[in-house]
């Protein structure tokens, strides 16, 4: 069995892609989603950490998180809420056992991760234009200013993305 090694960064922010077991298109579904926002708010009263941007696709989600200056225990983090949504749901695991982490090192890197996950469900085909998915924090960013409506365009017109202002890096 091959031996991950978790980059730990005190106080870093992290992009993660965590994926449903199977591929399963369960995380979209209304008790899924309440299950995985109480597991997620539990967590984070005893263990914080800030949720910069998040998306919630059929059968994964990507979310940029920033741990606590001198913490960076995110494995215990994604631990307990995998555990929590599983148990709460009453079934097997719902989770593939690994999920992807990235450590963003730079501006450039957090704005490309960013952009990526709100991008994500118009990648996949899941809507026309990125305004249109509703599980994302790209919303939150349109009423903030730092992206407009009309981002990236739509599926149809090819429309370009561009490089908004985003949330820096602490």
């Amino acid at each position: 069995m091959p031996n991950y090694r978790r980059l730990l960064h005190p106080g870093g922010s992290y992009f993660f892609t965590v994926v449903s077991e199977g591929r399963r298109r369960i995380l979209t579904d209304a008790a899924f989603r309440h299950n995985l926002r109480f597991a997620i708010q539990r967590v984070r009263a005893r263990y914080p950490f800030d949720i910069i941007a998040f998306v919630l696709l059929p059968d994964h989600l990507h979310t940029i998180w920033t741990l606590p200056e001198g913490d960076s225990n995110f494995p215990l983090r994604w631990r307990l809420i995998k555990g929590l949504v599983t148990h709460q749901g009453g079934q097997n695991s719902p989770w593939q056992h690994r999920y992807m982490e990235h450590w963003l090192r730079s501006e450039e890197d957090f704005r490309q991760h960013f952009n990526y996950l709100h991008w994500n469900p118009m990648k996949h085909g899941l809507v026309a234009r990125v305004v249109d998915w509703p599980w994302s924090t790209f919303h939150r960013y349109i009423a903030e200013g730092i992206y407009t409506v009309d981002w990236c365009g739509d599926a149809f017109s090819g429309g370009s993305m561009i490089r908004p202002t985003t949330p820096h890096l602490e």
